[in-house]
């Protein structure tokens, strides 16, 4: 039994007539006796009386219309609530962060936000990576924004922007006065990482050729997750880091930030939810609210390479761990 035959046999009893039930079903004649031959064979019970002129339902078949009615009913309220469901502008929706994107993107992105959606209550949570996937797929947030692709099929991923990685340089590095930042030899044990961050290093080692990152000056060793105080170890002539370029937004002194030349190297930033997911306006507006936010300089058109993570070594072995 199936919701088309059901109309099938709600339009026989309005019209009384094959061939004018199957002009409203927009359905061939033969098709349409053919749906309600199986009906009737799968129940067991004569719906209509063909030897009646008009076309007539049995006493049994007046009853099985008449619950067809009350199904098709719900089933278009069923419809309905899908409907008003997806285009809801209200309520609650918990967002999670990647606490590399978090600091610079949600004050421009929820003033925006707040603007455009006033019935809805925003709950933003800042988490890593494999935190924020495993917050995802247990329904403790509705919606990730972070760095993509995940590789999780049991996600649905929406990307937003492309984000250039940036190289921050102290001012004794070789190419402190280039406009562009090139890979030197002597770079790469002094590469920054944050703890904890493993996509975020696994993105970077990606953009260096490493497999796994370097000790650090060898006389001590760090456990950090801010980009923040990436810079300041950058200004401590500590290393260098290779950071994202919203976390430069609001920096006056630029020239030590240092762009890549095309290809770029970028990440691409997403929302991430999972497939029972059913907001799908209010993440239209979020889409809207992120790209009406973000620098002219992320809107443009740009040659760029996309660094995955996902199926990093370096990603796979830390996360093992846990």
């Amino acid at each position: 039994m199936t919701i088309q035959q059901l109309k099938y046999i709600v339009a026989l009893d309005e019209e009384r007539h094959f061939a004018k039930a199957a002009e409203v079903c927009m359905v061939s004649q033969p098709g349409l006796t053919i749906q309600l031959k199986n009906l009737e064979e799968e129940i067991g019970i004569k719906i209509f009386d063909r030897t009646k002129v008009p076309l007539t339902p049995t006493e049994l078949g007046k009853e099985i219309i008449n619950r067809a009615k009350k199904i098709l009913r719900e089933t278009n309220e069923i419809r309905d609530f899908v409907v008003n469901e997806k285009n809801a502008l209200s309520g609650e929706l918990k967002i999670g962060v990647i606490s590399t994107l978090s600091p610079y993107l949600i004050p421009l992105f929820i003033k925006t936000m707040k603007e455009i959606t006033p019935k809805m209550h925003f709950i933003i949570k800042e988490a890593n990576t494999g935190q924020l996937m495993h917050d995802v797929e247990t329904g403790a947030i509705d919606v990730a924004i972070m760095a993509t692709p995940t590789g999780n099929k049991n996600l649905i991923e929406h990307p937003i922007f492309q984000e250039p990685f940036v190289a921050y340089l102290n001012a004794e590095h070789p190419m402190a006065k280039e406009n562009f930042y090139e890979l030197q030899s002597g770079d790469k044990p002094m590469l920054l990482l944050l703890h904890h961050e493993y996509c975020y290093n696994a993105q970077l080692l990606d953009i260096c050729g490493l497999k796994t990152p370097g000790k650090i000056k060898e006389q001590f060793s760090y456990d950090i997750s801010s980009i923040e105080t990436l810079k300041n170890l950058v200004r401590a002539e500590l290393g260098f880091a290779i950071i994202p370029q919203l976390s430069i937004i609001n920096e006056k002194e630029t020239e030590l930030f240092k762009p890549f030349k095309d290809p770029k190297p970028v990440r691409e930033i997403s929302f991430v939810v999972s497939d029972t997911f059913s907001k799908k306006l209010l993440l239209e507006k979020m889409n809207q609210a992120i790209w009406n936010c973000l620098p002219d300089s992320l809107k443009t058109n740009f040659s760029y390479r996309k660094i995955r993570w996902n199926d990093s070594p370096y990603f796979i072995d830390a996360v093992s761990k846990f």
